[in-house]
């Protein structure tokens, strides 16, 4: 499986400056790691690009993290229930500010956040985010209060766009200059097209254990 030879690798992903109040262009666009292969020659390893279907972006600056995901190719209407969360189309982050790989318990220090891009339990349309206590945690971070993430959506005929805005008095140990790397996951939650992971996928327990996320390197300068 691809998720056991990305399970055998810590993968390091710059992520770039970006000044406030700017959009995120395709040059802070992640790569796709679920298309990674071992190579049968001397070329090694290999990472392709994108997911034809998925565009996620990232970025940072003093004030926070700026997420945007693009998911096209959707022929089926979103599915988002504010009482299932985790059940509906959206995204869901897994946030280490400290970046420990050593632990398989979460500490204050991390965070789990889910997004949806729409919510279609009645009239409403706009965009909502979520706090999740994370499971087996040694600690949860400081009170998070949902509603000061700011989100703006675009629904459009086959897919949306989604943009995040997580200001750093949400993220307990935010402090870039102190510790300019943090442990990152992802899942972009699709019941018509199928889930997508930045690193590992189930059965691994990535939505819990911080020993198996990524690292995004905050960069100040590309």
């Amino acid at each position: 499986m691809l998720t056991q030879k990305r399970f055998l690798f810590r993968f390091k992903i710059p992520c770039d400056y970006i000044e406030f109040g700017k959009e995120l262009d395709e040059s802070y666009r992640l790569p796709d790691l679920s298309i990674l292969e071992l190579s049968s020659d001397e070329s090694g390893i290999r990472v392709s690009g994108l997911n034809s279907f998925l565009d996620f972006r990232v970025g940072w600056n003093e004030r926070g993290l700026l997420l945007a995901v693009i998911v096209k190719g959707k022929r089926q209407s979103l599915w988002c229930k504010s009482a299932f969360p985790n059940e509906s189309d959206g995204l869901q982050i897994c946030i280490d500010t400290r970046d420990v790989k050593d632990i398989h318990r979460a500490t204050r220090f991390c965070h789990r956040l889910i997004f949806l891009p729409m919510v279609n339990d009645g009239s409403r349309s706009d965009p909502c985010a979520f706090w999740f206590p994370i499971h087996r945690a040694k600690a949860h971070p400081n009170p998070i209060d949902a509603k000061k993430i700011k989100l703006t959506n675009k629904i459009f005929a086959g897919g949306y766009e989604l943009k995040i805005f997580v200001p750093q008095d949400v993220l307990t140990g935010f402090d870039p200059v102190e510790y300019p790397s943090m442990g990152f996951h992802f899942v972009v939650m699709d019941r018509e097209l199928g889930n997508k992971y930045f690193i590992v996928e189930p059965p691994f327990p990535y939505d819990y254990d911080p020993s198996l996320w990524g690292t995004l390197l905050l960069r100040r300068q590309k």
